[in-house]
This record gives structure tokens, sequence and C-alpha cells, in this order.
């Protein structure tokens, strides 16, 4: 008897730890408003990396598009002239393509004549880290590296709602 509840205690530790660390590995914490954006480093259009850790002290809009995505188009006019009212004064944009290849992208950057920074994730490393699967999807991210908003669909960037919100970060640092 006390054989055989010494094996079905021992089984049952062993299967609570292999759910606990299953748990762990498969459902990471969500990227949610008050924590750290996750750092990343991409390659941009221009052939130079670009990493969010070197855009400190910068208001950050990250966002996720594909080329083939007809509402990431559709929010590209007005995240360009967000990005030209704003950047001069310390805010900056960056698209991420999660297309396969570069091709695609620089022809739809060149049709929309965009001219914020297109980063590629190809592997969709950054969009995992950023859990990201729905495009358009979109992180406002304080001159502190810490995450304030997450919208998931395209938005009318340059609706005054949203450039009063992003000027007013900009006014605090």
């Amino acid at each position: 008897m006390r054989r055989r509840s010494g094996a079905l205690l021992l089984g049952l530790g062993i299967a609570i730890g292999v759910v606990w660390l299953l748990s762990e590995a498969r459902f990471p914490a969500p990227v949610e408003a008050g924590l750290p954006a996750p750092l990343f480093e991409l390659r941009g259009l221009d052939g130079k990396a670009v990493g969010l850790e070197s855009l400190r002290g910068q208001v950050v809009l990250v966002n996720f598009w594909a080329t083939w995505c007809k509402p990431c188009e559709d929010e590209m006019p007005a995240m360009e002239r967000l990005y030209q009212a704003l950047q001069p004064r310390g805010f900056e944009l960056l698209a991420i393509s999660v297309d396969d290849s570069e091709e695609p992208v620089v022809a739809f950057r060149d049709l929309h004549s965009l001219t914020f920074p297109i980063l590629m994730d190809s592997e969709k490393a950054a969009a995992a880290d950023y859990q990201s699967f729905r495009y358009p999807e979109s992180f406002l991210v304080g001159r502190d590296g810490v995450l304030i908003e997450r919208y998931i669909g395209p938005r009318e960037w340059d609706a005054p709602a949203y450039v009063s919100r992003i000027e007013r970060l900009l006014d605090e640092g």
C-alpha cells in the first residue's frame, strides 16, 4: 500500500511539474501597457539595422503590417501624415513588415511615397515577441521604453485624438 501511494505521489508530482514547465514555455506573459516594450533590432529597407533601444528618449509608434493586408494599406497615408507632422518633435514611427521578401515592400513604399522607416521581420520574430498576428497592429512606446497602448486594427492616425495623445507624450519629455 505504501509503495503504491509513493508511486502515485511521485507520478502526480512529475505530472504537475511537466504541466507547469509547459505552461510557462507556451504562454508567455501578455504584452500590455505599463510593461517594457520588447526590444528588437531589424534591418531597414536601406540595409541599416534599427533597434528599439537606440530610440530611447523618443516616443515611438511600432506598427506591424504586410503588403497583402488591405487595412494596412488603408492606414498608411494617415501614418505618413502623422510622421511628417510629429517627427521633428521627437516622434518616430517604425513600420515593421512581416512580408516574406523585400521586393513587394519596396514597391509598396514607392507606390505610396512613404518616408518613415520600414523594417523587415520576414521571420516574424519581433512580431512574435509582441504577440502580434493580426495586422495591422500597433504599439505606442513612451520615451522610457514602456508600452503605453496597443492598437489592434487600422486607425486614422492623423485624427485629432491620436495626434493630441502623441503630442501630450512629446510635451512630457
